[in-house]
């Protein structure tokens, strides 16, 4: 626990980042156990953490990772300081504390028991300590692959996100992130005439962007069942009892899923298998005008894009079309595709059996998710990457998605604790 809550004390904020403090602090963990770690980046102030475990070469590395940059918070929303590493009500709190300085903290547990234990290993274990994930991995994970591939290159490997306790239909399940939405960030831009603001316009740029954000913000857009959601479903409906049973099955259908969505209300959980079913457009920053009194000439909104497994740009952009109209202009300033794994491996099957050996009642099931996440980069490698952080929360607690870049982000401590030793023996069913 003291490791995760020194990491947890680094404002590694990004922007700028300077996870080059969290990284030092990880490799000196490490090598209080002989661990030898290396620090590369592109930037002093930004650097990445790796670290490996040898083993006898009969089989490939396995690859452990964790991004080491945070989200910015806004500290007066907090009922604690977010980068104390706060322990209130058998709950650690901290910026990071999710998303995802806790597996650095697991992975270098596992790692340091491991290498005590002197224990004999068919393969290699890595560590990655990874830089700019949030701000999509340019100089993080995208880089090592370009400039450091055979430092992180493996069969398999662990990372964000899944591995958090699901509570549904009287049932615990324990998702494991198989496949993740693509990156289309765009700006929605309005025009209008400049002119004194004494004088209302209906048709300037405020109002029109307006109008558009307003338009995009209550709009689901249309539904497109992937493989990936279908098997998330079938998992789910297998291990539910009573009609959550029959009804979690169809959550995936076309027809079907968007009416059943808006019959069970808006939560967390209705609120992610939306996401999962469409493409989604979320209008997260506004800006417009230099003065009180002015019109000015254009107003533009940055949307967060994600697009499901097997859309194109093409047809994502048509898609807003159809709902902001043909005036507003669309610029996409960033974008990254889709991710897909299978999960008929050897390492999904060791995860099933890892939890079913340690918390028998519980379900594991293959999920996608809707962000993005470093395994972009690590399977452009032919690596086998899962999100899987086990993590275990109480069916009474908030979920995981409500704590994922959420005002007090925290997690349980013996559900920490948990985890350590549920990535520890998944290690040694894989690697010993």
């Amino acid at each position: 626990m003291a490791l995760f809550q020194d990491l947890l004390r680094i404002d590694t904020s990004n922007p700028p980042g300077n996870e080059t403090a969290a990284a030092r602090l990880c490799a000196q963990a490490l090598g209080e156990d002989g661990i030898e770690s290396q620090l590369l980046g592109r930037e002093p102030s930004r650097a990445n953490v790796i670290a490996r475990i040898k083993g006898d070469g009969s089989l490939p590395p396995l690859l452990l990772n964790a991004h080491l940059d945070v989200v910015p918070c806004e500290p007066e929303l907090w009922s604690v300081p977010p980068f104390a590493g706060q322990i209130k009500d058998g709950w650690l709190y901290g910026r990071g504390a999710v998303d995802m300085k806790n597996m650095a903290a697991l992975c270098i547990a596992v790692m340091r028991a491991i290498k005590r234990a002197g224990v004999r290993l068919k393969r290699d274990i890595i560590f990655c300590g990874s830089a700019d994930e949030e701000a999509g991995s340019s100089v993080g994970a995208l880089w090592l692959v370009e400039h450091h591939p055979e430092l992180i290159r493996a069969q398999y490997g662990l990372g964000e996100v899944g591995g958090f306790s699901l509570h549904l239909g009287g049932r615990t399940f324990y998702p494991v992130m198989v496949a993740q939405k693509g990156v289309c960030w765009f700006t929605m831009r309005a025009r209008g005439v400049p002119g004194h603001g004494s004088i209302p316009r209906r048709d300037g740029a405020v109002p029109r962007l307006a109008q558009a954000v307003a338009k995009l913000g209550s709009t689901r857009l249309p539904p497109h069942p992937t493989a990936a959601l279908e098997g998330m479903m079938r998992g789910l409906s297998r291990g539910a009892h009573g009609p959550m049973k029959a009804a979690l099955s169809l959550f995936a259908n076309a027809l079907v899923g968007p009416r059943l969505l808006e019959l069970a209300g808006d939560n967390p959980n209705t609120r992610t298998i939306a996401a999962l079913l469409s493409n989604t457009a979320s209008p997260t920053m506004l800006s417009a005008g230099v003065k009180a009194n002015v019109h000015p000439s254009s107003a533009e909104c940055v949307v967060d894009g994600r697009m499901l497994p097997g859309q194109t740009r093409e047809e994502f952009l048509s898609e807003i079309r159809a709902v902001v109209g043909e005036e507003i202009e669309l610029d996409v300033f960033q974008e990254q595709p889709a991710v897909e794994m299978p999960s008929d491996t050897p390492l999904f099957t060791a995860i099933a059996e890892t939890i079913a050996q340690i918390e028998p009642e519980a379900r594991v099931v293959p999920y996608m998710i809707t962000g993005f996440t470093d395994a972009y980069a690590f399977q452009q490698l032919g690596c086998t990457f899962y999100g899987f952080v086990p993590l275990r929360l109480p069916a009474s607690g908030p979920a995981f998605t409500e704590l994922f870049h959420g005002n007090d982000e925290r997690v349980p401590v013996d559900g920490f604790l948990w985890g350590v030793n549920v990535l520890y023996e998944l290690v040694l069913r894989i690697c010993a």
